[in-house]
């Protein structure tokens, strides 16, 4: 495991700096660009794999769903991107990087391919497709007939957690998680953790609507709606706490703090996605780990096969994912 030590040389910043931005210290006036180095530096030692060469030609781009001050608040999607460019660079692979905003108004040129990162609608993946036929989404699958696709499998990752707490005993579970629209659209996005959560605790007859807090992914949110569970059950409190991802959960930790409710001795709490930062909060945060850089190697693999092999029958990958406990859980 890298130390802060180790993130703090990489990112050439102070061991302060570093320990403030993986906090997400409000009170810090670091810019965005040194945060950009600390987060990128902190998945990049996190990304262990050795880098085989290869001899390639092919020209991609990479279209992103966010932009890279918004994957300052959920880095997940940064991961993802390190992911792909990494194997990009370890193949000879050129590349473009485009936010799908300034993607869209790009007149169509020669691209061998693309990469589109983040959620996408069937409407959007048509334009992409507008400029080349041969691409790849990660994190959505507009349509596995026409497209490949590389997806984390959130069900299950949200049954692993709900399991585990059920097999604790606990029975009185929270929910505290997020919902997103489509970029440049109002439609919602039905995220399959919250759905799963639902369904998973309803069959157990265990389903309570009053501990489930709805808002955007963000350590922001995460601070309030831990805020308003706490406020609204001060008199029986959950004892366990599952949150849709590791941003909202350091938000949670805060205001789990700030209310002195121990963690975990009066609630049990796990994330998702198991990105840099969860193994440094306080707790060490309990979460699953979603293999981003698997995804965007995945990614770029399966693009080359429609580039270079010409394979035009469909794939859809499925990322496995793995429950890793910390001390914020018991």
């Amino acid at each position: 495991m890298a130390t802060i030590k180790d993130i703090a040389e990489k990112a050439g910043v102070s061991l302060a700096t570093v320990s403030r931005v993986l906090n997400y210290d409000e009170s810090l006036s670091a810019t965005e660009a040194t945060k950009k180095k600390v987060f990128e530096a902190a998945e990049e030692l996190a990304y262990k794999k050795g880098r085989r060469k290869y001899n390639a030609a092919s020209s991609i781009a990479i279209v992103h769903w966010y932009t890279e001050k918004e994957e300052l608040e959920d880095l997940y999607y940064m991961s993802i991107r390190l992911g792909v460019e990494q194997r990009c660079q370890s193949k000879g692979i050129k590349f473009e990087k485009y936010v799908y905003d300034d993607f869209i108004e790009l007149e169509p040129g020669h691209i061998d391919g693309i990469i589109a990162v983040g959620k996408f609608s069937y409407e959007q993946a048509q334009i992409i497709f507008k400029f080349s036929s041969q691409v790849v989404f990660v994190d959505s699958s507009p349509d596995s007939e026409q497209f490949d696709a590389v997806v984390a499998n959130f069900e299950r990752a949200a049954e692993k957690v709900l399991q585990h707490f059920l097999d604790g005993g606990h029975t009185r579970i929270g929910y505290i998680g997020g919902r997103e629209n489509y970029r440049l659209e109002s439609k919602k996005i039905d995220d399959p953790r919250e759905l799963t959560f639902h369904s998973f605790l309803m069959n157990h007859g265990l389903y309570d609507e009053t501990l489930v807090f709805i808002g955007d992914f963000t350590v922001h949110d995460g601070q309030r709606l831990m805020g308003q569970l706490i406020e609204a059950h001060r008199d029986k409190l959950p004892s366990a706490v599952f949150v849709a991802n590791d941003t909202m959960a350091v938000g949670c930790l805060r205001a789990l703090h700030e209310y002195q409710v121990p963690v975990p001795d009066a609630i049990s709490l796990i994330s998702v996605n198991d990105v840099s930062i969860s193994k440094y909060m306080y707790p060490a945060l309990s979460t699953v780990k979603v293999y981003t850089e698997v995804m965007g190697e995945t990614a770029v693999d399966l693009l080359m096969e429609q580039v270079n092999e010409g394979r035009n029958i469909r794939k859809r990958v499925d990322i496995a994912t793995t429950l890793v406990l910390r001390n914020s859980s018991k």
